[in-house]
């Protein structure tokens, strides 16, 4: 297995070295060959229990590649029976710790929260609790999206009825469980429910995804901004409102990132990205994600690009890596977007696959979900 995973990476590797040295051709502008690249290691939640540990480079001057993926590895929480997961959420006072919130009920009907110790892939602390007598979580959802200040760890429960913890990062002691429906939101109204912090910690995004007289996501999404110092002490303090809509049965928001500055939202919306104003919540830009189903989209530093993570449906193959006829999988991929010119860049990359196809697990899906990073 290791053998197979170590060949998988190593072409990875050297199809990463030729698109270095192919990057610009004879064609390229000096303008396009000069845009700033960057390189970090990304975790993606993903449904087996794991975090998928992966380094990216970013070249966006490579219009067809722009994202290379190397030394691919997991960091693991559990199994898939016990801590499936959407949820990925690097402490922003210290890179190395990694707060983390499970999807699903464990076989002993408990719901997760916890933190691992990112340099040696540890558990620091792993919470079980019973879920709430309001959202009892028989069925996922449980927690996917998250958020934090400089005090807490933020996760978002997803489903009805839907509110927000507030957990010490220190201890992990739970202080605060804030309902959404203090914000008018009945329960049954709405089918997901998600949000994030600014970097500021002074705001905190709620978005809740509505229903249809039919019982069905109408394609409507409301946008609420919040006080974050207010709801971590259980309150409701509204800084801003508002709609948009998408396709009725396809457009789902998801996880979302502020950009470092503050200024703009990259919101994943399923079948779309949306990106907005951070202050108003007007939209920005929309582009379909025709690629996958978008569920994450966390900006670089810099705020100028955005990595997309996606579920992209490719061909299965067998344990001895050849591809099966007619069997379709689930792939987990990052696809690169501008936010100067407001467009998607190239094809997406795979984060998923190549560890699977290496492990013998190429016939199985890998349905990721939450994203989070450490840029150099």
């Amino acid at each position: 297995m290791k053998k197979a995973l170590l060949i998988a990476l190593v072409l990875t590797l050297v199809a990463g070295g030729y698109l270095a040295f192919t990057t610009v051709d004879t064609q390229t502008s000096v303008a396009t060959a000069s845009k700033k690249t960057y390189s970090g290691t990304v975790y993606v939640a993903g449904m087996g229990g794991h975090y998928t540990k992966a380094d990216v480079a970013i070249d966006p001057n490579n219009a067809d590649d722009p994202i290379t993926v190397s030394n691919l590895d997991r960091i693991l929480i559990g199994d898939k029976t016990t801590h499936p997961t959407h949820d990925a959420r690097i402490d922003a006072g210290d890179n190395t710790k990694m707060f983390w919130s499970t999807y699903v009920l464990d076989p002993n009907k408990k719901q997760h929260v916890g933190v691992s110790d990112l340099k040696t892939g540890k558990i620091i602390k792993d919470v079980a609790m019973d879920p709430d007598p309001r959202s009892k979580a028989e069925k996922p959802p449980v927690y996917c999206a998250s958020g934090q200040s400089s005090a807490s760890y933020l996760p978002v429960f997803m489903g009805n009825e839907g509110y927000v913890d507030v957990f010490d990062k220190k201890t992990m002691d739970h202080k605060k469980r804030v309902f959404i429906d203090s914000l008018g939101y009945k329960s049954g109204s709405y089918l997901f429910v998600h949000g994030t912090n600014s970097n500021d910690f002074k705001k905190f995004l709620i978005t809740v995804t509505m229903k249809g007289d039919d019982g069905k996501p109408n394609g409507k999404v409301d946008f609420v901004l919040v006080d974050l110092p207010a709801m971590e002490k259980g309150e409701w303090k509204v800084l801003a409102k508002a709609t948009h809509s998408g396709e009725p049965g396809k457009t789902i928001t998801f996880r979302q990132y502020f950009s470092k500055d503050d200024k703009l939202i990259f919101q994943s919306a399923a079948d779309r990205f949306w990106l907005l104003d951070g202050n108003t919540l007007a939209m920005v830009d929309e582009k379909m994600t025709t690629a996958g189903q978008n569920h994450d989209a966390i900006p670089t530093p810099d705020g100028k690009y955005a990595l997309l993570t996606l579920r992209t449906s490719t061909e299965g193959c067998d344990a001895e890596g050849k591809a099966i006829p007619g069997k379709t999988i689930t792939d987990g991929t990052v696809q690169l977007y501008d936010v100067d010119a407001k467009k998607l860049v190239g094809k997406p990359a795979s984060t998923c696959f190549a560890c699977h196809k290496g492990m013998g697990l190429g016939e199985k899906s890998a349905v990721l979900c939450g994203i989070d990073a450490n840029f150099k």
